[in-house]
This record gives structure tokens, C-alpha cells and sequence, in this order.
């Protein structure tokens, strides 16, 4: 895939041949828009707020962590949330799935596992969306954050979060297979916010809400051991494993750290092995908390992961809030009961 990626975001020429696909893919998007408006697919609608946070792009944005820091910020304002993921990478042996900190990432995929792990928020994993929505809510969640859940009309939502990749943008702005978007650019004029990850670019560069990625702490791997970012619990040049969607934000946040690295780009939701962990040396293995869920169970002594947080700006906070008041407000009026005026005369 990254041979895709690095010719969707500089341009190749040879993806000039698959514009006609790319022409049909989006007029499949399209009508499969259409239809779900039209009432021809049904939509599961929620008794409770659903926040869908999703992107445009396939790769990497910054998605995963909003959902964290949502789960939390959502928690903090006294809401009980709950996440819904589809679990990409994972194979349960039955659907819905409750995802606990222990659990197997075969099963559960690597981001909701993580998610659960730095949220202890509940996490459901379920190709139905809906069907996994009404097991968190039957488990006492108020509100529903569904993760990369922008294109699964099936669920209804009442907010939609758009995360961009401030440096990436949208590459050469084309559809699949001759571009990275899911869906075309004019998708982004009906979601409720734009969260751009880092700083733009100047070519297409979108109006949103800033946020960035911040490095939180080292933990190690064998027992959860935390240390504070300024204090670097290992020494000298390390291995440095990303198999995330934009493994070039990894490594140029440990050289932004000051750790030397040798760099080890994997795919995007690689299926790790102890030979993946294994070096001719002995030096340090440092990865990102999502390679961490698994490669847990076979780390050594010599294995860190990174653990990130996403930081919003203080505005998207408040828009957030002052919109799930009004959210609120209208569903007590709608479930207010209708009042008869008696005519005595």
C-alpha cells in the first residue's frame, strides 16, 4: 500500500489511467448516498446522541486519538460514553463484541483495543454498527462515538467529525483507486466540524479546528511502567516500529524528541510476530501504542511504546459542548408530551 500512498500524494503520472474507474467509484458513492436519503436502506436511528468521528482519506489522520480524548472529555462533562468500532484487522468468533483490556487484537483489531485500554470507556466491535450501538446502550452508555464511522450510513448520526491530516491534506483530491479519498471533497460541506491534525499545507489547505498530537509518556511493554516524556527510560540509538497509516509522523516525533532511530516503516495494521521484535543488536525497540496491543504478549524487557494524546483547541471544546446542548434540549422536546388546550365553553 505505501507505493499507493507516496503516488496518490505526489501525483504519479500512471494513475492518469485509472481516472475512469475512480469516475465510477465516486458515482457509486454517490448513489449509495442518495439511497440511503431516499429511505431505499434503512437507517438505524439511536435513542441516544451518536458523534461519528471519520475521515476522508484512507491511511492515518489522528482519528483514533480524537476518539480517545472524546471518550475522556465526554466523560469529564458527565456524559457515559461508549465507542462502536467496526474492529478492521480483527476476526471474532461472534459478533457483538465487548472489547476488555486483555483482550485478543485478533479478534477485537488493534484500535479498539487500544482505545479501551486508554479510555476504560466501553468498546463494542460489530460489522453492524447499529447492532453494536444498542449492546453499549443496553450497557448503560448515554452517547455513542462511532470510530471511523463516516461512511457507514447505516448507523444515523447526529454529529459528524471530519479528521484531516494537516501535512497530507488530500493528495491529488481524486477518488479511489486513482486517489485516497472514500469519498469526494464536496463530502466535507455537510459534516458538523473539520479537525485538522498538525499544521497545513499550503496547497489545499481546509478551514477547521486545529489540533495536534502530543507525546504523553514512555511506558513499558513488559509491565505498563510509566515515565514522563522528558525523562527517557532507555538509551542511545533505538528501533523504531510503526505500522500506523502515516509512519513518518512516528519517526519525526522521536527525532522532535531527541531519540536517535533506526527506522522500521511496516503497513498499516501489520500482524506483528516476535520476529518482528528480534535484531541482530541489542538495542532498544521503541513503537506506537497501537503496534504495542500487539506485540504485548511476546515483548521482551527491551520493547517502548510512545503513548500520544490528541490536544483540540480550545474552541472546538466549546463548540462541541454548546452543540451537545442543543442536541439535548431538542430531544426533551421531542419526547415532551403533546399538551390539549380544553375548551370549557
Amino acid at each position: 500500500m505505501s507505493r499507493w500512498v507516496d503516488a496518490w500524494y505526489r501525483d504519479a503520472g500512471w494513475l492518469q489511467a485509472l481516472r475512469p474507474l475512480a469516475w465510477l467509484y465516486r458515482r457509486g458513492v454517490e448513489a449509495r448516498q442518495r439511497a440511503y436519503a431516499a429511505g431505499r436502506y434503512t437507517v438505524w436511528r439511536s435513542p441516544v446522541p451518536v458523534v461519528v468521528v471519520g475521515n476522508l482519506t484512507l491511511g492515518g489522520t489522528g482519528k483514533s486519538p480524537l476518539v480517545a480524548w472524546l471518550a475522556r472529555w465526554l466523560g469529564e462533562q458527565g456524559w457515559r460514553p461508549g465507542i462502536v468500532s467496526r474492529g478492521y484487522g480483527g476476526q471474532a468468533p461472534r459478533y457483538p463484541l465487548y472489547v476488555n483490556t486483555d483482550s485478543d487484537p485478533a479478534h477485537s483489531g488493534d484500535e479498539p483495543l487500544m482505545l479501551a485500554q486508554q479510555t476504560g470507556r466501553p468498546v463494542v466491535v460489530d460489522p453492524d454498527r447499529p447492532r453494536g450501538a444498542r449492546k453499549l446502550i443496553a450497557a448503560g452508555c448515554d452517547i455513542i462515538i462511532a470510530d471511523d464511522g463516516l461512511q457507514h450510513l447505516a448507523l444515523g448520526r447526529d454529529l459528524e467529525l471530519v479528521v484531516v491530516d494537516g501535512a497530507l491534506g488530500f493528495g491529488n483530491g481524486r477518488c479511489l483507486p486513482a486517489g485516497p479519498l472514500r469519498e469526494p471533497l464536496s463530502r466535507l460541506d455537510s459534516v458538523d466540524a473539520v479537525i485538522v491534525n498538525g499544521a497545513q499545507g499550503a496547497e489545499r489547505a481546509v478551514a477547521g479546528h486545529a489540533m495536534h498530537l502530543e507525546p504523553a509518556r514512555w511506558r513499558h511493554l513488559t509491565d505498563d511502567a510509566c515515565y514522563p516524556i522528558a525523562r527517557v527510560p532507555f538509551s542511545g540509538r533505538v528501533h523504531a516500529l510503526a505500522g500506523i497509516g502515516h509512519p513518518a509522523r512516528f519517526f519525526a516525533t522521536l527525532t522532535a524528541l531527541g531519540v536517535a532511530h533506526d527506522a522500521h516503516p511496516l503497513a498499516d495494521h501489520h500482524r506483528y510476530s516476535a520476529e518482528d521484535l528480534r535484531f541482530a543488536d541489542n538495542r532498544p525497540v521503541v513503537m506506537t501504542a497501537k503496534d504495542a496491543v500487539k506485540c504485548r504478549r511476546f515483548a521482551n524487557e527491551r520493547c517502548w511504546a510512545l503513548d500520544v494524546e490528541a490536544v483540540p483547541d480550545p474552541a472546538f471544546a466549546d463548540w462541541l459542548r454548546e452543540r451537545l446542548a442543543t442536541l439535548v434540549a431538542e430531544r426533551h422536546d421531542t419526547l415532551q408530551p403533546a399538551t390539549c388546550e380544553v375548551n370549557d365553553g
